[in-house]
């Protein structure tokens, strides 16, 4: 009698609609068979970077805890609590996606934390996590830098990173300065930049700030971040190695002048 309950519970035909209850989906996850997402404008997204960043985690996550930062509708949420993550816990802003994420979590009966809260925020969160991700979220904040450098402080182990890029995809060591009047250096392809979006990209207005490979990088390191893994070409693994002075965190000390 249970067996036939969940069936119909989960039935294909009330998950389809279920789903496209919930809106338009940006993660296409397979739920029981039914796909949230299968007409993505990127294909089989996000599954089309996870493929490359799978092999790059350990299998087994026992023990582990989580921090899923702009979780979306949950897709690596709910890969890292099947690698049997201990505590899993995703964050994000919109409504929207956190119905998805939950009802996603549900459907699958995977027990995920969810809360609703800016990125700018994330470091009031108790703790550190073993693993945090920070995937396709960077671009898409006016002050991405700061950002960052506020979430280095829930990493006790590793950072995922990803970011879309443009420009220049390939990243070459620098040196440490430049004279005053070298202007060439700033023409080279490769030098670190970051695009600003004054108005709207793709059709997105939350597209602010698309670094090129170089920038993220040299990003990653100004945050006191080593990169560890490169799995694929939009996406950094990082362990934190220089992310405090003295005792204190880079951020506080550029907020309070003593950087």
């Amino acid at each position: 009698m249970a067996a036939q309950s969940e069936s119909t519970l989960f039935s294909p035909e009330r998950l389809q609609q279920q789903i496209a209850d919930l809106g338009d989906w940006f993660h296409n996850i397979n739920l029981r068979g039914v796909w949230t997402a299968p007409q993505h404008f990127l294909g089989d997204y996000p599954n089309v970077k996870w493929k490359h960043l799978c092999s790059a985690l350990p299998q087994d996550l026992s023990g582990a805890s989580v921090l899923d930062l702009g979780c979306n509708a949950g897709f690596y949420s709910i890969e890292m609590k099947k690698r049997n993550a201990a505590r899993v816990v995703g964050v994000d802003l919109d409504d929207r996606y956190l119905r998805q994420a939950s009802f996603a979590a549900a459907t699958l009966q995977l027990d995920i934390e969810f809360l609703k809260m800016s990125v700018y925020e994330a470091d009031t969160i108790p703790g550190e996590f073993d693993y945090v991700l920070f995937m396709g979220v960077f671009y898409h904040l006016r002050y991405p830098l700061y950002a960052l450098d506020r979430i280095v402080k829930k990493v006790r182990g590793r950072l995922i990173f990803q970011t879309m890029l443009r420009g220049c995809t390939e990243a070459k060591a620098w040196a440490d300065d430049y004279h005053f009047w070298n202007k060439k250096v700033f023409s080279e392809p490769e030098f670190p930049r970051m695009y600003f979006i004054e108005n709207s990209y793709a059709g997105d207005p939350t597209n602010w700030w698309i670094p090129n490979a170089s920038a993220a990088e040299a990003m990653l390191r100004s945050s006191g971040l080593e990169i560890v893994g490169h799995p694929e070409e939009e996406t950094w693994i990082c362990e934190p190695r220089r992310t405090k002075r003295n005792g204190e965190y880079l951020l506080d000390l550029e907020l309070t002048g003593k950087l």
